[in-house]
């Protein structure tokens, strides 16, 4: 059944919600690139909301009651926002679930290297990502740099109009006769998305060149080899106070350069870095946010790692919202082991991912009945995986039927999809992790032309009625 283009359906005062959610969210693409950062802006939307830290009411001993509102983040990369509701815990939450992190190249451990008077920064892709498209675009470097004492440099170089970009390079076409007679899986390979960052040699003063030299460094600035290397070690001591040891602790980066944009003659869309699956953070923890004395405890789960399985202590299949629910239910008068399991079976989630939108230029990947399309609206997928379901979680027709009745009672624009035809590929998200708990869990979030590419497109119409879709179902799953 062919749905409707909720554009049609607006009026002006549609329009100013509209564009106003929009203006923050780019605000946030902008300033959240990388998951520390998103996780750090969502952090500070919150305090202003007056959610309280988790730690500091667990050392308080505050007693929870409704209305009560507390975050939880674990290791500056995974937020939980929890807004105490009216209902007993052990009857359930209603929950939105997104991650944090995007499609990128990151940093390795020992990266800097100098070549024919090129210094470079090796790089590992994270995420899948298509390693063509990464080639002779503007990038930037966005991380922290963790010394041996402690102390945490904060980097983002390639933002500010001032800043310089760095690139990837790629043969040209004059050059390229065996690189186009490769697969394109194979055209650029992971080795060589070697971050370009420097050409210029440090200078020897001629009044130096006779003096003994005084230490180890002074020796490597006069020798005649990586001399565009110690230029760039030069200026990040200067800058940041940084080593080249000091990469082993780091965590950095690369990613587009640039601030999200609006797409069209019409401004009807944006294109920006990240939106998978930052479409379905921002617009969850607005719903969050705008939430005001619900029934049942109302949690946004923004997480991290999801591109990458899911995996490690920031990822949704560590014990971090285990944890905090449980530290929850201890601070509301619960101290059973039985009352984590009761509230966790007894929640009802929204799995708030990005969806592939239609694009009728590849019309052939898809099956048009079942695809999700750009401006109808907040996207359900029963199921994920690939091919015959594998790794999916497939929710059951009754709560299939309660969200529907959720969002036709509540004027959501909604469309139902699959990822693409049944033999062509296919995803996943956290919902399957989720649903070990017995909850009801079911995909939800926005469609995006462009995913897992470095600049991606979603409908301004989608962002709106995800929003309004999400705030639907926390006052009334």
């Amino acid at each position: 059944m062919e749905r409707k283009n909720a554009w049609k359906s607006y009026d002006k005062k549609d329009e100013k919600k509209l564009n106003e959610l929009c203006k923050g969210y780019k605000d946030y693409l902008f300033k959240g690139k990388t998951e520390r950062e998103g996780t750090r802006y969502i952090v500070e939307k919150a305090k202003a909301a007056g959610y309280i830290d988790l730690e500091a009411a667990i050392k308080s001993g505050k007693k929870l009651k409704a209305g009560d509102k507390l975050y939880s983040v674990c290791m500056g990369k995974t937020v939980a926002l929890f807004n105490i509701g009216k209902k007993s815990l052990e009857e359930g939450m209603n929950i939105l679930g997104a991650h944090l992190d995007s499609p990128r190249l990151d940093v390795k451990q020992n990266p800097l290297y100098e070549s024919n008077d090129l210094a470079f920064l090796d790089t590992h892709y994270y995420g899948g990502i298509k390693k063509y498209q990464w080639v002779t675009l503007p990038l930037a470097i966005h991380g922290v740099v963790v010394k041996t004492d402690g102390s945490i440099v904060d980097i983002v170089i390639g933002e500010d109009e001032e800043d310089p970009v760095f690139c990837v390079t790629d043969i040209l076409i004059h050059l390229a006769q065996d690189q186009m007679a490769k697969k394109a899986s194979l055209a650029v390979e992971g080795e060589k998305l070697d971050l370009l960052i420097a050409s210029r040699p440090i200078k020897i003063k001629k009044s130096d060149d006779n003096k003994e030299d005084k230490n180890k460094e002074d020796k490597k600035k006069k020798s005649d080899k990586d001399m565009v290397k110690q230029m760039v070690l030069d200026i990040l001591n200067k800058k940041y106070g940084m080593s080249e040891e000091d990469f082993m602790s780091a965590e950095l980066e690369i990613v587009p350069a640039g601030k999200p944009r609006d797409m069209g003659l019409d401004s009807s869309m944006i294109l920006a870095y990240g939106q998978d699956d930052k479409v379905c953070a921002y617009t969850s923890l607005v719903a969050q946010l705008a939430v005001k004395n619900p029934e049942k405890t109302s949690c946004t789960l923004l997480v991290d790692k999801e591109e990458i399985g899911s995996v490690g202590a920031t990822g949704m299949q560590s014990r971090f919202f285990e944890n905090s629910v449980a530290e929850i239910l201890e601070l509301a008068g619960y101290n059973s082991n039985l009352s984590l399991r009761r509230c966790l079976k007894n929640s009802s989630m929204l799995s708030s991912d990005v969806s592939a939108g239609y694009d009728p230029l590849y019309a052939s990947c898809f099956e048009a009945k079942n695809a999700a399309f750009l401006g109808r609206g907040l996207v359900f997928n029963k199921f994920t995986g690939s091919r015959g379901k594998s790794g999916s979680n497939d929710a059951n027709a009754e709560y299939v039927g309660k969200i529907r009745g959720i969002m036709e009672k509540n004027n959501v624009f909604y469309q139902t999809a699959e990822l693409g035809k049944v033999d062509q590929g296919g995803g996943g998200t956290i919902a399957y992790i989720l649903s070990l708990y017995g909850m009801e869990v079911i995909d939800s979030g926005v469609a995006v032309l462009n995913m897992h590419a470095p600049w991606e497109v979603t409908s301004k119409a989608d962002i709106y009625e995800a929003e309004k879709g999400y705030e639907a179902f926390l006052l009334n799953a």
